[in-house]
């Protein structure tokens, strides 16, 4: 190689920037493993990118499943967001990503680079070969592990990974609402646009080579609020092939755009008159191409099932959400939402690759099948599950096992996990090294079902009629909760799980509605400011006083203390009444 090209050597090597990516190689990283991140944009975030603008959705299904929004590195990122980003803007999203990924301990970040080829021997991979576009240097970056957090599985693609696409038929997998006989559609691409009322009547002049809609020609599509639009502006997946034809579905997709703008505009009947396009995208987000087999392909009936997996590593509730073959070029409705009762989880058999022995899978390229693929395929889902695979990988390299080792592994695996914030449902903290779990609690007072034994219940949050938390009387003006030990203890670190109001969203979005349904800046549930205390014999012998706390996850690191009670004092939230904690953990 010349003096342009590079090589550089890595653990874990993540490809792809969307949300799957980003928490795979913050993971990865976080667990100690030198780790590389690329990404064929200027920026991360894939979909919920400045250059898609998607809001993150995920099992909560917009606030209307309650508790279950995603915790762990996306509620992290999207809290940084909201302590910061006042105006809702996707730059400044981007922004957030890039600072989470640059300035990472352990973590180089490789944007603007496209991986065009790979080295593998006989059934792993040794490196990928890349060039960046903006400096002209060709990198090859030789790893232990790679994931593909490409959305395409471009990665596996190349390494020769067995993989599915299109729709199968109802008897491959047994599926009731699979389509009758197998065929390759998929699901199509959309741009989207914002528009800004400029407070005068401003004309619309369609361009000749825009599409034309007649308000029968968009019945099924809803298209009353004009500030933002629209994910069913859909093509692609039929005739059209997701991946090859990509740049003729962007062409058609801007002559969609402004043909439904022009319907808006120019027909009299939806009030924009003051209304002109601000953005319109130039990249369509994508929802489905290649899945990629693992050992296990999740399907339909476990979803329906809520099932369990003995190796959960995250889990969905989104429904499964089937879109119309041919998109907006039908008469039909765009999409069909197909609920689930419960959340499901998603096995750790299901994000690695089936035939290639060192390459793991984060986001939408899973092994699924296409009706599960419906539900785990929106980003907060492929978030967890990236987290799962990056810290999934870095185990790997430390035990010097391949991906599919980690099965012997799967409870160590699960409980890092959780130990980070991410929720499996099932399951619950059993982690030996957490001194908190053998404690006395205590607390200055406590309402009926939420007792201060709850922070070391082992489940972090409200699950079904579970509260799960230590919440405070509100009249308690000094709240407390102590946590006594029978022995002394030497604390490194000590990790509180606060109330971030899991039944509410929080992530950026171009939609007024969802925006409406959101509470500025941080959630007030959280508390803002509060003490640790240290106490030997009754003796105060330390004290960390953590102001403006703005994330559910709070880690405070500890020097030089020895002690037999520990006491947390919450002093103020955000704006809430009630003090909440979910979980306290001593290490």
């Amino acid at each position: 190689m010349d003096k342009k090209n590079k090589i550089k050597d890595y653990e874990v090597i993540v490809i792809g920037g969307g949300m799957a990516g980003v928490c795979a190689a913050i993971a990865s990283a976080r667990e100690g493993a030198k780790t590389a991140l690329v990404n064929n944009r200027p920026v991360l975030g894939g979909n919920a990118s400045s250059e898609i603008r998607m809001h993150i959705c995920g099992a909560d299904y917009h606030g209307f499943r309650q508790n279950a929004r995603e915790t762990g590195i996306i509620e992290e990122i999207l809290l940084d967001n909201k302590r910061v980003n006042r105006s809702n803007s996707f730059s400044i999203l981007d922004t957030i990503l890039w600072e989470k990924t640059r300035f990472q301990e352990n973590l180089d970040l490789y944007l603007n680079t496209h991986i065009t080829s790979l080295i593998k021997e006989e059934d792993k991979i040794v490196s990928v070969i890349g060039e960046q576009l903006t400096t002209e240097k060709v990198f090859q970056l030789n790893g232990q592990v790679f994931i593909d957090a490409t959305g395409d599985g471009t990665i596996a693609y190349l390494s020769g990974a067995e993989y599915m696409s299109g729709r199968e038929g109802k008897k491959v997998f047994g599926e009731k609402y699979a389509p009758d006989e197998p065929d390759n559609h998929t699901m199509g691409n959309t741009l989207l646009f914002t528009a800004i009322d400029m407070g005068k009547k401003v004309d619309f002049v369609k361009p000749e080579w825009a599409n034309t809609y007649k308000e029968e020609d968009l019945a099924y599509r809803e298209h009353h609020e004009i500030n933002s639009g629209y994910w069913w502006i859909e093509i692609g997946g039929d005739n059209l092939e997701v991946i090859q034809d990509g740049e003729q579905i962007r062409d058609e997709l801007l002559k969609a755009v402004y043909g439904v703008w022009d319907h808006i505009k120019n027909s009299g009947h939806h009030n924009a008159d003051n209304f002109a396009l601000d953005w319109v995208g130039f990249l369509p987000g994508k929802r489905e191409s290649r899945r990629i087999v693992g050992d296990y392909i999740l399907r339909e009936q476990d979803l329906f099932a809520g099932r369990i997996f003995e190796d959960a590593i995250a889990y969905g509730g989104w429904p499964m959400d089937m879109h119309t073959v041919g998109g907006i070029r039908t008469r039909r409705e765009p999409n069909d939402f197909i609920m689930m009762e419960d959340l499901y989880t998603i096995p750790y058999r299901s994000i690695y690759s089936k035939n290639i022995g060192n390459l793991m899978l984060a986001g939408r390229d899973i092994s699924a099948s296409h009706m599960a693929f419906g539900s785990t395929r929106v980003m907060a889902t492929c978030a967890v599950i990236g987290q799962a695979a990056g810290t999934a990988a870095a185990m790997c390299t430390e035990k010097k096992i391949l991906p599919r080792g980690l099965n012997e592994h799967i409870s160590e695996l699960q409980q890092k996990l959780m130990k980070d914030d991410c929720f499996i449902p099932g399951f619950k903290n059993e982690d030996k090294d957490d001194q908190a779990l053998s404690a006395k609690v205590s607390a200055s007072s406590f309402l009926e079902n939420c007792e201060p034994e709850n922070i070391i219940n082992g489940c972090p949050r409200t699950v079904k009629d579970q509260i799960n938390a230590w919440i405070a009387k509100s009249s308690d003006k000094a709240p407390w909760i102590e946590l006594a030990f029978q022995n002394r203890v030497s604390p490194k670190e000590i990790r509180i799980k606060f109330d971030s109001n899991l039944s509410k969203e929080i992530m950026v979005s171009m939609t007024h509605s969802v925006r409406e349904r959101q509470q500025e800046g941080t959630p007030k549930e959280i508390v803002k400011d509060y003490d640790i205390e240290f106490y030997d014999k009754e003796i105060l012998v330390g004290k960390r006083e953590i102001r403006d706390n703005h994330r559910r996850l709070s880690c405070t690191m500890v020097d030089n203390i020895s002690c037999d009670k520990i006491r947390v004092k919450p002093l103020s939230t955000w704006g809430a009444e009630q003090i909440s904690i979910y979980e306290i953990r001593v290490y």
